[in-house]
């Protein structure tokens, strides 16, 4: 398995140091994408929903923004 590196930039002195990712920041990391994963299912379930509602009404989604607006 390739190495995951972390980059840090000092803005002021423009110093870069590359190094290796700790066990913590792989940790985070996993965390941060299952919730993107969590986030994106959860947005296509909503979309979806929306859009069964729609067919059971029977509407398109302008015409159910002109209803709401």
């Amino acid at each position: 398995m390739d190495k995951v590196m972390v980059r840090l930039h000092n803005s002021e002195t423009g110093q870069v140091i590359d190094r290796e990712a700790t066990a913590d920041e792989l940790a985070q990391m996993a965390a941060d994408a299952e919730a993107r994963q969590l986030a994106e299912a959860a947005k296509e379930s909503q979309e979806a929903s929306k859009q069964a509602l729609l067919e059971r009404l029977g509407i398109t989604a302008d015409e159910a923004k002109l209803l709401l607006s």
